[in-house]
């Protein structure tokens, strides 16, 4: 981390090569968070621009505070894929988001049992509210630890035990219910 930290001041500082090298580092995942959220790949390229358009603005104000810089990139993206839903209202189409960008996972496959096809998975995961989604992305496309989930969303380990639970939970309900099959109907 103290490398990462040396590139931030450097940043800070106005150097642009500095700053570059933040964004070689986390673009890729700050893409994916963005793509598995809104669905649509030219939109996801369009925000996660803006995301670091809007870090590399306000980087200045940016002071390390126990937490990774990459958990401060992840509440811009947030942030930023909140006021695309509230400004833009698109639909979301979830199901064109390219196989390779969701990533399975051997601890994904359990959590989720084997019988689920993936794309049953991208269709209950879009119903599911935001703080779920973040989890479970962060946590089975990302395969971040509940550790850094929690530094990330700026929350306890616990809660972040729980909210994975709960969407767990959640998620399969979706897909054993009433609610998945009626989106196959209409469809």
């Amino acid at each position: 981390m103290k490398e990462e930290e040396l590139l931030v001041k450097k940043a800070q500082e106005g150097n642009a090569d500095a700053f570059g090298k933040l964004y070689d580092t986390h673009m890729p995942r700050i893409f994916r968070f963005i793509v598995l959220k809104v669905g649509a790949k030219h939109d996801a390229e369009d925000l996660t621009q803006q995301v670091f358009i809007n870090a590399w603005q306000h980087l200045p104000n940016f002071e390390f505070k126990g937490f990774p810089f990459s958990s401060w990139l992840y509440r811009i993206a947030s942030n930023a894929v909140i006021d695309y839903y509230r400004t833009a209202r698109p639909t979301y189409d979830i199901e064109k988001v390219p196989e390779e960008l969701v990533a399975r996972t051997a601890a994904m496959e359990n959590e989720l049992d084997h019988s689920f096809g993936m794309e049953t998975i991208k269709i209950a995961l879009a119903k599911l509210d935001p703080e779920h989604q973040n989890v479970l992305i962060l946590r089975f496309v990302e395969d971040r630890s509940t550790k850094e989930i929690a530094e990330l969303i700026e929350k306890s380990e616990g809660a972040v035990r729980v909210i994975q639970h709960r969407a767990l939970k959640t998620l399969k309900s979706i897909v054993d219910g009433k609610q998945y099959r009626s989106t196959i109907k209409e469809a």
